[in-house]
C-alpha cells in the first residue's frame, strides 16, 4: 500500500493516539459477551510464501485454499478493481473452510470514478454477488478516495442510506481536510456521528506517513484495522504491541469483533508480522486465535 509511505521513518512518533471520546460510548452499549478476532493479509496470491507459509511446489491455483489454512480473513482488495461474478464468488466460498472471512473492498468504479453518485445498479449488483458469499461474508469496506473532502458529506450520507442493511459495511476517510480541528471538533466527528447513526463501522488506518488517519474513533462494537509495517521494522513490533493493548481495553469495554489486516511493503513480510500479532494477542487477551505454520520451521523440526 503507497498510502502514507516514507523513505524515511526515524523521526515518526508512532505512539496511538487516545480514543476518541465516542469510542467508550459506543462500546459501553454492547450487549454481547462474545469476540470474534479474525487476522489477515491483504493478499492471498504470493508466489514467495510458496515453501513458506505455503507447501512446497503450490501451484497459483491453489493459493487461496491453502491461504485459508493459515488465516481466518482476508482483505480482498481484488475487488476493488471489478465486480466478481456469481462463479468466482462461489469458487471463493468453496474454497475456503466455514470459520473463514472475505471482506470486500467496494469497486472503485463506484468510490473514486462516480464518487458514490449514480450507482445504484452497481451498488446492487456488488452487495447481491458479495452477499452470496452467505457465511464466509466479513465486512466490506468503502475506502473514500484522497479527493473525496468533507463538503461531500451529504453524498457519502446520501450512499449509506441506501446501502442493504444486511451487508456489513466500513468506512475509510482519507482526505486531510477530515481529520483539520478546529475548536476542539473536525469534520470527521460529523461524519462518524453518521456512521454511527446506520451502523456502519469506521476503518482504522496505521501507517507511518498519515497519523491523522489514526482517529480512535469506532462507531460500532466492531473495528476494523489496517496496519501497515515497515518490512518488519523494530518499530513495527512496538506497534503491535501498543495495538494489542489498546484492543484488550477495547474487549474489556464491550468490543464485539475485530478485523486486523497486516500490510508489508510488497506485502511479503505480511504473514511473519500477523504471527506475531496472532501469538501475542493469544498471550495478552487470553485467545486462541490459530497462528499461521511456516513449512520452513515445520520441515526444519522434521529433520532433527
Amino acid at each position: 500500500m503507497d498510502f502514507g509511505k516514507l523513505p524515511d521513518i526515524s523521526q515518526v512518533d508512532f505512539r496511538l493516539p487516545a480514543d476518541h471520546l465516542q469510542t467508550l460510548s459506543v462500546l459501553t452499549k454492547s450487549k454481547k459477551s462474545s469476540l470474534e478476532v479474525y487476522v489477515g493479509c491483504p493478499v492471498w496470491s504470493c508466489q514467495e510464501w510458496v515453501g513458506k507459509w505455503y507447501p512446497p511446489n503450490t501451484h497459483s491455483r491453489d493459493f487461496l485454499k491453502y491461504y485459508a489454512q493459515q488465516f481466518n480473513t482476508i482483505e480482498l482488495n481484488t475487488t476493488h478493481y471489478r465486480i466478481p461474478d456469481l462463479k468466482t464468488i462461489n469458487k471463493w466460498r468453496e474454497s475456503t473452510p466455514a470459520y473463514f472471512r472475505f471482506c470486500p473492498k467496494i469497486p472503485q468504479v463506484i468510490s473514486h470514478d462516480r464518487l458514490l453518485q449514480e450507482v445504484a445498479l452497481l451498488n446492487q449488483t456488488f452487495c447481491e454477488n458479495v452477499y452470496a458469499l452467505g457465511s464466509r461474508l466479513g465486512i466490506c469496506f468503502l475506502q473514500l478516495p484522497p479527493y473525496f473532502a468533507p463538503d461531500k458529506l451529504s453524498i457519502l450520507e446520501n450512499y449509506l442510506k441506501q446501502f442493504p442493511p444486511q451487508v456489513p459495511l466500513s468506512v475509510e476517510f482519507r482526505h486531510e481536510a477530515w481529520f483539520a480541528r478546529q475548536q476542539g471538533r473536525a469534520p470527521i466527528d460529523e461524519a462518524t456521528a453518521v456512521l454511527e447513526s446506520y451502523g456502519i463501522s469506521t476503518v482504522i488506518c496505521d501507517v507511518a506517513g498519515r497519523r491523522d488517519v489514526l482517529h480512535q474513533r469506532l462507531s460500532t462494537t466492531t473495528a476494523v484495522i489496517r496496519f501497515v509495517g515497515n518490512n518488519l521494522h523494530p518499530t513495527d513490533y512496538n506497534r503491535i504491541d501498543e495495538w494489542i493493548s489498546r484492543i484488550r481495553t477495547w474487549i474489556d469495554m464491550g468490543l464485539e469483533k475485530l478485523y486486523f489486516f497486516v500490510h508489508e511493503p510488497e506485502n511479503i513480510l505480511s504473514p511473519d508480522l500477523s504471527l506475531y500479532f496472532i501469538e501475542k494477542i493469544n498471550k495478552e487477551c487470553k485467545l486462541y486465535i490459530k497462528p499461521p505454520i511456516s513449512y520452513q520451521k515445520h520441515s526444519q523440526i522434521k529433520l532433527f
